[in-house]
Protein backbone atom coordinates (compact mmCIF):
# COMPACT_ATOMS: atom_id res chain seq x y z
CA UNK A 1 0.00 0.00 0.00
CA UNK A 2 2.00 2.90 -1.17
CA UNK A 3 5.38 1.49 0.02
CA UNK A 4 4.06 2.02 3.55
CA UNK A 5 4.33 -0.88 6.25
CA UNK A 6 2.37 -1.06 9.58
CA UNK A 7 5.23 1.05 11.61
CA UNK A 8 4.27 3.93 9.30
CA UNK A 9 0.86 3.84 9.44
CA UNK A 10 0.90 3.35 13.01
CA UNK A 11 3.06 6.52 13.13
CA UNK A 12 0.60 8.29 11.08
CA UNK A 13 -2.16 7.41 12.69
CA UNK A 14 -1.28 8.59 16.14
CA UNK A 15 0.65 11.70 14.26
CA UNK A 16 -3.37 12.71 13.20
CA UNK A 17 -4.65 11.62 16.71
CA UNK A 18 -1.94 14.06 18.35
CA UNK A 19 -2.76 16.91 16.24
CA UNK A 20 -6.31 16.92 16.08
CA UNK A 21 -7.49 15.35 19.12
CA UNK A 22 -9.75 11.87 20.17
CA UNK A 23 -13.01 14.01 19.54
CA UNK A 24 -12.43 15.66 16.04
CA UNK A 25 -11.18 12.80 14.20
CA UNK A 26 -14.98 11.42 13.56
CA UNK A 27 -15.58 14.72 12.48
CA UNK A 28 -12.77 14.31 9.94
CA UNK A 29 -13.29 10.93 8.73
CA UNK A 30 -17.06 11.66 7.83
CA UNK A 31 -16.21 14.86 5.97
CA UNK A 32 -14.01 12.84 3.77
CA UNK A 33 -16.62 9.98 3.64
CA UNK A 34 -19.21 12.65 2.95
CA UNK A 35 -16.49 13.95 0.06
CA UNK A 36 -15.47 10.83 -1.41
CA UNK A 37 -19.18 10.10 -1.63
CA UNK A 38 -19.83 13.33 -3.53
CA UNK A 39 -16.23 12.74 -5.90
CA UNK A 40 -17.92 9.25 -6.99
CA UNK A 41 -21.43 10.70 -7.77
CA UNK A 42 -19.68 13.11 -10.03
CA UNK A 43 -18.03 10.59 -11.61
CA UNK A 44 -20.71 8.12 -12.29
CA UNK A 45 -22.68 11.19 -13.54
CA UNK A 46 -20.47 12.63 -15.58
CA UNK A 47 -19.85 8.96 -17.30
CA UNK A 48 -23.47 8.36 -17.97
CA UNK A 49 -23.43 11.71 -20.01
CA UNK A 50 -20.51 10.57 -21.82
CA UNK A 51 -22.43 7.42 -22.49
CA UNK A 52 -25.54 9.23 -23.72
CA UNK A 53 -23.59 11.61 -25.81
CA UNK A 54 -22.01 8.60 -27.72
CA UNK A 55 -25.32 7.12 -28.13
Amino acid sequence: MFGLGMPEILLIVVGIALMFGGKKIPELMKGLGSGIKEFKKAANTDEDDSKKTLQ
